[in-house]
């Protein structure tokens, strides 16, 4: 799991600026500390509320290795928050 934000706190854009746009059949490569890599293929994203936002499915045990990409979504103009999340999932590329 990799969480980061959508913005900067300079008001520039965040780490996850342009996770939206990652889609089905999207290959995420992921350098480890010791300088290997694994390769994740995109299953899908969703948006969810944050007062709904489904634990078990986005942190929950899985049948093997996957990827889950974590942003904030939804941004409220009346609030100056983000209502909502963002989620890709991801499996292991064999």
């Amino acid at each position: 799991m990799l969480v980061g934000h959508v913005n900067a706190t300079d008001g520039g854009p965040g780490v996850f600026a342009h996770l939206r746009s990652l889609k089905a059949g999207d290959v995420v490569k992921i350098t480890r500390e010791n300088g290997t890599s694994a390769s994740f293929v995109v299953d899908h994203g969703e948006p969810y509320p944050k007062n709904a936002f489904p634990t078990k499915a986005v942190y929950g045990n899985t049948d093997g290795s996957e990827l889950r990409l974590i942003t904030c979504d939804g941004f409220n103009a009346n609030t100056g928050e983000f209502d909502d999340n963002y989620v890709v999932y991801a499996k292991l590329a064999l």
